[in-house]
């Protein structure tokens, strides 16, 4: 959580992930700290940031409303918003895990993850490119929910259709003014977009090779990398699984079917 003010009330929007860990930090720093998410949040996810203590808003049928609400809601009470996403600190935090990968392997040459906001790629991929400048960044990117792929695409912030995804954790847009378009486009080498068809075959290859059940947004990453697999045979190759607060019946269901 990004440095304020002692005492001061904070409000961030989540598809789920985010506000966890927010609602863990807040709860550690004795902080209010309310939540919004989307009106489909998976509820194992939301459970979790209630068990910590924050205040919870349902409001809008994808993460971007909610972000939207989120933020009105901090304008009209003055209360302090932090993006999930388009903070720098929020940023540095999650590009802490590219400093992880490159001391467990310090020839990376490929790292495939999964796109929402930008905040985790943008961390990552600029610690990559800073450390290991031939380690390509691929970014995996839904098909149901695009935004900063077909933004990176057009170079500036575009509006898109949001359908239902597996990768609810990385669904829904991104403000107009994000850092993460800039650095997404620094650093990102290549973006691999796949289809809810592929999302699900990922997660039964991750269940059935690894023993692993993850969340949809964990098996984009995977499914990215399925796509490339061939071009990536003898290659050392990073799949950098996102989440595992998962809907247990829903993926359990794809996963294990």
């Amino acid at each position: 959580m990004t440095a304020t003010s002692s005492g001061q009330s904070l409000i961030t929007s989540s598809s789920g992930n985010h506000g966890i860990g927010a609602a863990c930090a807040a709860q550690s720093l004795g902080r209010k700290l309310t939540v919004v998410l989307p009106e489909n949040v998976v509820l194992e996810k939301l459970a979790k940031i209630k068990a910590y203590g924050a205040d919870v808003v349902l409001h809008g049928a994808e993460t971007g409303l909610a972000e939207q609400h989120a933020q009105d809601l901090a304008r009209r009470t003055g209360t302090r918003y932090i993006s999930p996403y388009n903070d720098p600190e929020v940023i540095a935090g999650q590009g802490t895990i590219g400093l992880e990968l490159l001391d467990q392997s310090p020839s990376i040459d490929n790292v495939f993850i999964a796109m929402g906001g930008g905040g985790l790629i943008s961390g990552i991929g600029s610690v990559l490119k800073a450390f290991s400048p031939a380690t390509r960044i691929i970014g995996a990117s839904a098909v149901s929910s695009q935004s900063l792929a077909l933004s990176m695409r057009a170079g500036r912030v575009i509006e898109t259709e949001h359908l239902d995804t597996l990768a609810d954790a990385v669904a829904g847009g991104i403000e107009n003014n994000t850092l993460t378009l800039p650095l997404a486009q620094a650093v990102v080498d290549e973006v691999v977009s796949c289809t809810e068809d592929e999302i699900a075959n990922a997660l039964r290859v991750i269940a059935q090779d690894e023993n692993m059940i993850v969340e949809g947004a964990a098996a984009l990453a995977m499914a990215a990398y399925l796509k490339m697999a061939d071009a990536c045979e003898g290659k050392t190759n990073v799949i950098l699984l996102c989440g595992g607060n998962f809907d247990g019946r829903k993926i359990r269901a794809i996963a294990l079917g």
